[in-house]
């Protein structure tokens, strides 16, 4: 979206007489709330979001005390182009200082203390790896090329394994794409074209995790917080527990209208009648749903009952075709789970490690391993980050907060001979300590300094699974007059879901959509047009060594405005 399109909207005819109704607390509704009101001109007692829990956030989380232990299920990587994310926190104070947005916050963070990886990849018990390139061949590049230019409906539901060579997954490139969003290779490549393409301008930084930006503290802290305060403010109605079971929808030939939707508020059952002249807006689908704790001497148990968010995609679903295939994402949990742990130290030598590991002060306040450090050789796939400390607003000083993950959850481990899922905290910190080269004598002093919570969740890579177009519904599906649909399970042209941006696009889509305003949602950022950035991307891949023709073009390019693009 240019300045030309960055236009105050005019007020919706009838505006008034309206009330949104939005099903699930994340992200994805709490932005939807602010573009009614900001964009909308939607009165804030207007709005009733409706979530199942006490708290909102969704995915995007933070909690815990340091006697306790801290606790984040995962964490969002960030850029630039975030162009709808930027818009929304360009219009929400910060918590510390009103007088500035969480992007000026941001921004002002990150220009301090730009995040580069430190440590980018151990093996063999913390030798350090420094490879720059991405160790493709001319085969890998070729099948890159190839993925690059083919449509999603040629595509279809093929697979990483099935669209690579096998010796594509022992790659670099691999082991930074798998590590950095969690991809595994029975997940859709229709999914790693998309970030291919959105991403392409960050490929030259992927082996050191370059013009990846973090907020200044957990993302529930940085983030969520400050826009629950302010929908507060604005007098937004919070219901919580309070869980949406099923919508009436009275559908004919060429109109889909929700008429009811069916609660069960603390427990008992009610009906919200809704008009025509309402909106209700689903998220449908969740990446953390039934989640489980662990502790130090407890491992998490894998909930595998169905969670009330599936429940409710599916009784819409049944409904018509066009409100998607929830099945699809949610039906193979062993393809969807992994797990990850926070370990909070208390004047540990947890601080030393990581000083060795990066030559950074881990009580300085900036990046410390400035993203994840990957264990090559971890049976576990398992990676560990350090982000700036404070990671908390309550931290106390001599507190430092890691959080780690493991794509490989039913594998044994290297030095605790059990299954991850099996492991309590305990014995998931002695497996990290063990990658890290710690001995089993220090293990025991570190280990009375560190609290691990390990934390299972069921569906976390569920929205990678294969797919074919009609799977995730659109936003707001043909025929819709008051209903769309939010979050990662929503479809949304050329973006990529696991992403915050893919969030806050599908809500402005919506509230545009059903206003019928006439501001334009921000376009997605065309990196993959940019021929510089497609050169450098294909420079990188070449190992920033000569690329094919690049002496001709070069020679051709001479003297010329267009001599720098190489």
């Amino acid at each position: 979206m240019g300045n030309y399109q960055r236009i105050n909207t005019k007020k919706p005819k009838d505006i008034e007489n309206k009330r949104a109704y939005l099903v699930g607390g994340g992200i994805a509704s709490l932005a939807a709330a602010v573009y009614l009101i900001r964009d909308g001109h939607m009165k804030g007692e207007q709005i009733t979001i409706l979530e199942e829990s006490n708290i909102v956030g969704g995915s995007m989380d933070g909690a815990g005390n340091a006697e306790d232990g801290y606790i984040i299920r995962g964490g969002r990587e960030m850029e630039e182009h975030y162009e709808c994310t930027w818009d929304l926190f360009a219009s929400i104070p910060s918590i510390e200082d009103p007088n500035r947005t969480i992007l000026d916050e941001v921004v002002e963070v990150n220009n301090w203390d730009p995040s580069v990886a430190a440590c980018r990849v151990i093996e063999k018990r913390g030798k350090k790896l420094n490879s720059t390139t991405l160790g493709l061949n001319k085969s890998h590049i070729k099948q890159l090329a190839k993925l690059s230019i083919a449509t999603e409906d040629e595509l279809k539901d093929i697979t990483v394994e099935q669209f690579f060579d096998p010796t594509f997954l022992e790659t670099d490139m691999w082991l930074y794409w798998r590590s950095m969003f969690a991809f595994e290779p029975w997940h859709s490549v229709v999914e790693m074209k998309r970030y291919m393409q959105r991403f392409m301008h960050l490929m030259p930084g992927m082996s050191k995790l370059e013009n990846i930006l973090y907020s200044r503290y957990n993302q529930y802290d940085s983030m969520i917080l400050p826009i629950k305060n302010w929908l507060k403010d604005k007098n937004v109605v919070f219901e919580y527990n309070t869980q949406v079971i099923d919508l009436d929808i009275d559908i004919t030939e060429n109109k889909k209208t929700v008429t009811a939707i069916h609660i069960l508020r603390d427990g008992k059952e009610d009906i919200i009648k809704t008009t025509e002249n309402d909106l209700v807006f689903v998220t449908n689908g969740s990446m953390t749903e039934n989640s489980t704790l662990g502790s130090m001497d407890k491992a998490p148990v894998l909930n595998t009952t169905e969670g009330g968010c599936w429940r409710l995609w599916k009784n819409i679903a049944k409904k018509d075709k066009s409100f998607g295939r929830p099945e699809v994402f949610c039906s193979d949990i062993d393809k969807t789970k992994w797990e990850s742990f926070t370990i909070t130290c208390t004047d540990s030598k947890m601080a030393d490690i990581l000083k060795d590991f990066t030559g950074r002060d881990p009580y300085s306040g900036r990046a410390i391993t400035g993203g994840i450090i990957t264990i090559k050789d971890s049976s576990w796939g398992m990676s560990v980050t350090c982000s700036r400390q404070p990671h908390f607003i309550n931290q106390p000083k001599n507190v430092l907060v890691l959080w780690a993950y493991g794509l490989f959850v039913d594998n044994e481990g290297d030095y605790i001979k059990k299954k991850m899922s099996e492991c309590t905290g305990e014995e998931l910190m002695k497996e990290l300590l063990y990658h890290l080269g710690v001995d089993e004598d220090e293990m025991e002093d570190i280990l009375k300094t560190v609290k691990v919570i390990p934390c299972m969740m069921p569906y976390i890579t569920s929205q990678f699974m294969p797919r074919v177009k009609g799977d995730r519904p659109e936003v707001v599906p043909e025929g819709c007059v008051n209903l769309a649909f939010l979050g990662q399970f929503a479809e949304v042209k050329d973006d990529c879901v696991f992403t915050v941006e893919y969030s806050v696009r599908s809500a402005i889509m919506a509230v545009y959509k059903l206003l019928n305003l006439e501001k334009k949602v921000p376009e997605i950022y065309p990196s993959q047009f940019d021929i510089r950035v497609i050169a450098n991307a294909i420079k990188t891949m070449h190992g920033n060594e000569q690329i094919p023709g690049e002496f001709i073009i070069k020679k051709l390019l001479k003297d010329t405005h267009y001599e720098g693009i190489l």
